[in-house]
């Protein structure tokens, strides 16, 4: 008697593949936008923002707030926030699109190349200083503090334990925890 094995043999790389294709299926047939990393280390499905803008803001707040711990995953889901207010605020969005827009194209005029492209960190962050005063820094800068670190898988690794009101406060949960002063 023959024995058919039924099991479906499918490479790391056919699943990759395949999965990879299937989520950019189901965002264009969603009508939505998707911006994947060219590494292949995240992906984000857009509602409002273009993938180019979006790039713009992660690259932003990783220059804004670096942690060099902290892989890009951590950036984009702070865009995350962006994007569905901008897909109601049509305001917000020009103001975004608009700045990222401005922001690239200091960069292309100083650097020949879009500023999420720009290798070095200095001249990256020269081009934002030229920009603090702007409402587009100012919105993103004030908003990518929430947006970032209320994130609950950040904060182990900054050495946040999370919200203690539930278990009584800080006072019986190391507060007098402070082992590096010398007794």
């Amino acid at each position: 008697m023959r024995h058919i094995d039924k099991r479906t043999r499918l490479s790391r790389r056919g699943f990759l593949s395949t999965s990879g294709a299937a989520t950019l299926g189901i965002g264009a047939l969603a009508g939505g936008r998707i911006l994947i990393d060219p590494r292949g280390a995240w992906a984000i499905s857009l509602q409002s923002l273009d993938p180019e803008t979006a790039r713009a803001l992660v690259q932003m707040a990783r220059d804004l707030y670096p942690h060099d711990r902290l892989t890009d995953v951590y950036y984009v889901k702070a865009i995350e926030p962006y994007d569905v207010a901008a897909s109601k605020e049509p305001t917000l969005r020009d103001l975004l699109a608009n700045g990222t827009k401005s922001l690239n194209e200091t960069a292309k005029a100083k650097h020949n190349t879009a500023y999420a492209d720009i290798p070095d960190e200095k001249d990256r962050v020269a081009i934002l200083r030229g920009m603090e005063q702007t409402p587009f820094f100012q919105k993103v800068r004030s908003g990518m503090i929430p947006a970032l670190y209320n994130q609950p898988d950040l904060w182990m690794r900054f050495g946040y334990e999370g919200p203690s009101a539930e278990y009584g406060g800080y006072i019986d949960r190391g507060f007098n925890d402070i082992d590096w002063l010398p007794a």
